[in-house]
């Protein structure tokens, strides 16, 4: 057992200093199976960006188009509160010409090697630009920002703008194509939030109660106006406490929840216990399907993509909170119809 332990040790040793010698490497450089060469300032080469989360690379794909090449760091189902970098992550990040990341402690576990690669190259926070005023914190102490920034579509609208400003300043001779991007996709974004008040308001009001397994919802309810309870702390990395499940249970009986939700990248079980407790106390709640939270839906799908993620959101609550909406969404292309159990 102690020479277990102490193997473990060293391997966990000798990753943390593979990492640091990758950190040192020149920027501007990639491997090939001869080693490091230089990749020079070729301007008809796409821009190779990396970018930490889904939502945070759709907004560079929508706004550098054919300009950019993006490394996507974290994939479908990946709880971005938890991710640790991998020494293929460092390679991608040294190999980029520039670096997006959503902010706000979102990948906390990132902020050391993000803070280092920052002297070399462009790093990025897409919520820099926002206003301390619009930015939630998790209490009425403000000590812990709420990350979720995404969950409310005209917020995230905003950060397109900081989106398409990196990429004309790293590349001025195309500002152009990035500016005219932006504003195509704040359209279209500014439609998707339209759409998410309309089928929020379709909710009785007595029914607009939001249960989720962790606490990536409160922009949502504060945009489109629902109560919103997690059972889990902002971070994922926090066990749910019975007393919070025992008080959601008394919200859900109390307010006769009809459904609950749970999320893509979060495990079930402390939804489950809510969902239990008020079985027990003889008010029969359902699952009313998975929402999208800190991950998007699969690659190469509609929910795959920002647009297809908070339409899914939007299309799956409001149906199962007794509210109207189109089974396949706003514009007919999620994947299957969403109905309510």
């Amino acid at each position: 057992m102690i020479s277990f332990r102490l193997r473990s040790i060293d391997l966990f040793r000798v990753h943390a200093v593979a990492i640091a010698v990758l950190l040192t490497l020149p920027i501007g450089c990639e491997a090939d199976s001869g080693g490091v060469i230089s990749v020079g300032n070729d301007p008809n080469r796409p821009i190779r960006v990396v970018a930490t989360v889904g939502m945070v690379a759709d907004i560079v794909r929508e706004v550098g188009g054919e300009r950019v090449n993006v490394t996507q760091l974290m994939g479908p189902g990946v709880d971005p509160h938890l991710y640790k970098g991998t020494r293929d992550d460092v390679r991608s990040i040294l190999a980029s010409d520039m670096v997006f990341y959503g902010g706000l402690m979102l990948e906390g576990k990132l902020i050391d090697m993000l803070e280092k690669v920052s002297n070399k190259k462009p790093v990025i926070a897409a919520t820099k630009g926002l206003s301390p005023q619009s930015i939630l914190s998790e209490d009425d102490s403000g000590a812990h920002a709420d990350p979720h920034v995404w969950m409310d579509v005209s917020l995230w609208a905003k950060c397109v703008d900081v989106v398409a400003d990196a990429l004309a300043d790293y590349d001025p001779e195309h500002a152009s194509i990035y500016r005219v991007a932006a504003t195509e996709y704040q359209a279209k974004l500014a439609e998707l939030h339209q759409y998410g008040k309309q089928v929020i308001q379709t909710v009785p009001p007595e029914g607009r109660v939001l249960i989720t397994s962790h606490d990536a919802f409160a922009y949502f309810g504060r945009a489109y106006g629902l109560d919103v309870f997690g059972v889990q702390g902002l971070s994922t990395d926090s066990e749910a406490g019975l007393r919070q499940i025992n008080s959601l249970v008394d919200t859900i009986v109390k307010r006769k929840v009809a459904a609950v939700f749970v999320e893509s990248s979060v495990p079930r079980k402390s939804i489950l216990a809510v969902v239990d407790g008020a079985a027990s106390r003889g008010h029969g709640v359902v699952i009313g399907g998975e929402l999208y939270s800190d991950a998007m839906g699969a690659g190469g799908t509609y929910e795959g993509t920002y647009v297809g993620m908070l339409e899914h959101n939007l299309t799956i609550v409001a149906r199962a909170l007794g509210g109207v909406a189109p089974e396949r969404g706003m514009q007919g292309l999620l994947r299957e119809p969403i109905g309510y159990p």
